[in-house]
């Protein structure tokens, strides 16, 4: 009886043991997934009135990608600050970076539509877009895509203020969608739609199985009232 209780007893434990062992070869299998690109560098565009949680959310998505190196850039290194004034260092300028493989611009208001306006911005996209793998905007951060002339003939989405006016005026196909990629160029509506970019961004980088380690790391499971 004992005999066949300790035999019992090491099956269970073997049986645990593997599975356990299936589990891990699994979890490490999804986390060496290679990307379909190579992605080695990741910018967030900011400047003063940006909207905070159209930088930062994209941002802490992009960041679950392995070996990455993700960061801010300003048209001038320094203090920028967000549309309520909470104030973050950036200590890159656009004079540092010369190629990004992916490049994240976040909207804001008034100071947004001033981006349009500022030639030495407008023109480092355009040679950031030169080489990048994707080149992608949030909320109305279309606006300044937009202005560089990238989005032309192109399906595109922005904020909702006015949305079809901004995408037409800039040459672009508005979409009323959370998200819309065509070709390398994701764009995406309001706000909190960056994330859901960021994350389809990541589904066609590293597929379905990753990206939903993502989201469970983030506990990313949405539950409006």
């Amino acid at each position: 009886m004992l005999g066949s209780t300790l035999l019992s007893a090491q099956t269970t434990t073997a049986d645990s043991l593997a599975k356990a062992q299936k589990h891990h070869d699994e979890l490490m299998a999804i986390i060496m997934t290679q990307p379909k690109v190579p992605i080695k560098t990741i910018g967030i565009y900011v400047y003063d009135g940006y909207n905070t949680l159209d930088a930062i959310g994209p941002y802490q998505v992009l960041s679950e990608l392995m070996s990455v190196d993700i960061f801010l850039v300003a048209k001038e290194k320094g203090m920028v600050k967000n549309q309520r004034g909470l104030k973050v260092l950036v200590d890159k300028s656009i004079a540092d970076v010369k190629q990004l493989d992916i490049l994240v611009i976040p909207g804001g208001a008034i100071e947004t539509f001033m981006q349009t306006q500022d030639t030495a911005v407008l023109n480092w996209i355009r040679r950031i877009d030169k080489t990048s793998k994707y080149t992608t905007s949030v909320c109305t951060g279309g606006w300044i895509l937009g202005a560089t002339g990238l989005l032309k003939g192109k399906n595109a989405t922005t904020n909702w203020y006015r949305a079809e006016e901004f995408m037409q005026l800039y040459g672009a196909n508005f979409k009323p969608e959370r998200y819309v990629q065509d070709g390398k160029y994701w764009t995406s509506a309001g706000v909190t739609a960056g994330m859901d970019m960021a994350l389809g961004i990541m589904d066609d980088l590293m597929g379905k199985k990753y990206t939903q380690g993502v989201m469970l790391d983030l506990e990313y499971d949405p539950k409006p009232p």
